[in-house]
């Protein structure tokens, strides 16, 4: 059974780009609505606090359900659930495209959102069952590369789109790369190898409600307002704490439960999980903060805007294969770490730079930041899946993702009220140059103290921890 070549098989390839291209779309899915939301609003003729639904309807659905599909993998088979889950999104996304009224297309956003979650939750889970162990961090520096093209690619793939065909295709250009990563998938995935056992384990539905109902209250809390924060965002949040309190306790009383706590226990794990939501709350400080800052500060058309926006993704797909062959060949610990590293030198670079050279001095920060991001997030997953026993794989590959995405939440309410605070305006969009570039300066300036403290809690992590 043993083999020399490490290289992976045909079938392994083909498996490989069926996995990457359910990670693209769905992390496509994610911001690509931003930029629709005018357009909807005028077709809909609904006001912004009605249209915001139709982003955070998807990017709800994915937080809430995404660690449960994930166990949910690990119980029923996660081959025949990833399938179905690309067919979810697929029909979702044709059902958007189609939609005659706002809240019929809130609602197949939500069940575009299910789909996505499944394809992020059981993805990075079939590494270890499609190519060897010692190819592992290349595989998992594609499906990076594919995650951080989706997020970043969003916005201008959905304005060139929009201004070329309409907003109803940003959703219809799901279908034929659907139908490819169904057919794909369903040619080249392996089969379920399941071990005959006495008995099955049950799911947890108690812990998943409770869990979704807590994601759920703490996504409204971050997203509701916009940044601005009010009663009832303290409100949510305090539902959210609550929440937290009342699902350790029903899983340490379960049978069969969503989450092992005692994973906690371990600090590579924790420690892990907490650095990943760090780093992506950072991320998004360049979506949230970057097109203020180019179109105000720098004065770019939105073209330009758009432009420059792209270094981020081409930066992203060239850097994360070359990124696992490096945690393949070095450890991952050890380039997780070389990663923040150079988030945070790029973060604080960021906040003088752009200033001083204009373009250039902002385009150069970025090139770093985006490219430690692959170092850290593809070294970061290889180091925690390494580690976990098959039964686990699907719930543990929920958690890396429901990480990702709860930094991504909190970085676009947190990084966007940090920028309006240090801008001292009530409206960036009408703020004058140097009170945008002031705020950008103070807003990476403490981005960078994020990834510090980061790093402060990364040397716990042991090598091979999971």
């Amino acid at each position: 059974m043993m083999k020399t070549n490490v290289e992976p098989t045909p079938a392994a390839r083909g498996a490989l780009a069926g996995l990457s291209l359910s990670v693209l779309l769905s992390s496509l899915g994610t911001s690509i609505a931003n930029v629709a939301l005018p357009n909807l609003a005028q077709a809909f003729d609904a006001s912004f606090q009605q249209v915001q639904w139709v982003v955070l309807a998807y990017l709800l659905a994915i937080t809430t359900l995404i660690v449960s599909v994930g166990r949910l993998g690990d119980i029923t088979g996660r081959r025949r659930l990833l399938l179905a889950g690309i067919f979810l999104f697929t029909v979702a996304s044709g059902l958007c495209g189609l939609a005659p009224t706002l809240w019929l297309l809130i609602a197949a956003r939500a069940l575009q959102g299910l789909g996505a979650a499944i394809m992020m939750a059981l993805t990075m889970a079939f590494v270890g069952e499609t190519v060897p162990k010692e190819k592992a961090g290349s595989a998992m520096g594609l499906l990076g590369t594919m995650s951080a093209i989706g997020t970043a690619l969003g916005p201008s793939l959905g304005g060139v789109l929009i201004a070329g065909l309409g907003w109803r295709a940003i959703f219809l250009i799901n279908l034929p790369l659907g139908l490819l990563t169904l057919y794909l998938a369903h040619r080249h995935l392996p089969g379920e190898r399941r071990e005959p056992t006495g008995v099955r384990a049950g799911f947890d539905h108690t812990g998943t409600l409770l869990l979704a109902l807590t994601l759920a209250a703490y996504a409204l809390a971050m997203t509701i307002g916009r940044g601005r924060f009010g009663p009832l965002n303290g409100v949510l949040l305090l539902a959210a704490a609550g929440g937290v309190g009342l699902f350790v306790r029903a899983e340490a009383r379960a049978i069969s439960p969503l989450i092992r706590l005692a994973m906690f226990g371990d600090r590579g794990l924790s420690t892990s999980l907490a650095t990943s939501m760090l780093v992506s709350t950072v991320m998004m400080a360049t979506l949230v903060v970057g097109p203020f800052y180019l179109s105000r500060a720098l004065g770019l058309d939105t073209a330009l805007v758009g432009l420059v926006l792209s270094v981020g993704p081409l930066v992203a797909a060239l850097t994360g294969v070359p990124a696992g062959r490096l945690a393949d060949r070095f450890g991952a610990p050890r380039v997780s770490r070389v990663g923040l590293i150079g988030m945070a030198a790029g973060a604080c670079t960021l906040s003088m730079l752009p200033t001083m050279l204009g373009i250039p001095g902002y385009i150069a920060p970025l090139v770093v930041i985006t490219a430690s991001y692959a170092l850290f997030q593809t070294a970061n997953n290889t180091a925690v899946m390494a580690g976990v026993g098959p039964d686990q794989r699907g719930a543990v590959s929920g958690l890396l993702n429901l990480s990702r995405n709860l930094g991504l939440i909190t970085g676009a309410s947190a990084m966007g009220a940090v920028f309006s605070l240090a801008s001292e305006t009530s409206d960036i969009a009408s703020a004058p140059p140097e009170a945008v570039a002031r705020g950008m300066r103070i807003t990476f300036a403490f981005a960078a103290g994020l990834i510090v403290v980061a790093l402060a809690i990364r040397p716990r992590i042991r090598p091979g921890a999971g």
